[in-house]
């Protein structure tokens, strides 16, 4: 997901502020790395998607990006509709499921008619909207009674080989932060409800580094910084005793759901 905060498109494909440089490096780095991020990203458990979005049945997944939120939908056969701001990912979203219907649109100006949803969700993407331009917007998208649902994938740091590797990585979030204060709704919504689920993944050493390469701060990072990032990662698997000689790694990860109903 690129970074949402008050943009106007461009010739490109990409939704970007041309006053904030950040934004649109952001915003650029995820398109270049679409392809990466959609095979190294991980996905979420279908377990915490049912919970996040409970009946509804008409669901906008709002910072789509390649689709790893979008798969849990088609998989709990939900009507699933994608909105990115940069079209490079929902090009990857369409190989990932198919014939989901895929809007370039942001959170601030959702390309759907009133009341048009049952509910609202994004994953990995709350932190790139602008709540006071976001909410009312969201708010008018759903239906009365409708859920706006926030999700997040974190590594689960209390593994020491992934707390070193997130330092190494420049690592922003870990499992053990709370979004309590994180996620700020209000009105017209109600309180914020909050669930979580531990599981673990099991990948290569090489897509473990694929997903290290579809980070922003990696993809922006000089070639020099990136070579450096990569060469002290395979030392770490290499030498670390927890995962020395492993040919599988066993990444423990925690999804953090917090949702909140429209009132």
């Amino acid at each position: 997901m690129s970074d949402i905060a008050d943009r106007t498109a461009t010739h490109d494909g990409l939704v970007a502020d041309p006053a904030d440089p950040q934004t649109l490096s952001s915003a650029r780095s995820f398109g270049a790395a679409a392809s990466v991020y959609r095979q190294a990203r991980p996905g979420y458990p279908v377990e915490a998607i049912a919970w996040l979005i409970g009946d509804a049945e008409r669901v906008l997944d709002l910072g789509a990006g390649t689709g790893k939120l979008t798969e849990a939908l088609v998989a709990l056969d939900r009507d699933a509709i994608a909105v990115d701001p940069v079209e490079e990912m929902l090009e990857e979203l369409e190989v990932a499921v198919p014939g989901v219907p895929r809007i370039l649109g942001t959170a601030e100006d959702i390309p759907l008619e009133d009341a048009s949803v049952d509910a609202v969700v994004a994953g990995q993407a709350w932190h790139w909207f602008v709540p006071e331009r976001a909410v009312p917007e969201i708010a008018r998208v759903l239906r009365p009674g409708g859920v706006l649902g926030l999700v997040w994938n974190s590594r689960d740091n209390r593994a020491d080989w992934l707390r070193q590797a997130g330092e190494i990585m420049h690592e922003r979030h870990d499992a053990s932060t709370t979004f309590e204060d994180y996620v700020r709704i209000g009105r017209p919504f109600g309180p914020i409800e909050e669930h979580t689920v531990e599981w673990s993944e099991r990948m290569s050493r090489t897509r473990f580094l694929d997903l290290v390469r579809s980070r922003s701060h990696f993809i922006t990072a000089s070639e020099a910084d990136q070579a450096a990032t990569i060469a002290a990662l395979e030392t770490l698997l290499e030498t670390h005793p927890d995962i020395e000689g492993a040919g599988e790694l066993a990444v423990p990860s925690v999804t953090r759901c917090s949702r909140a109903r429209r009132g």
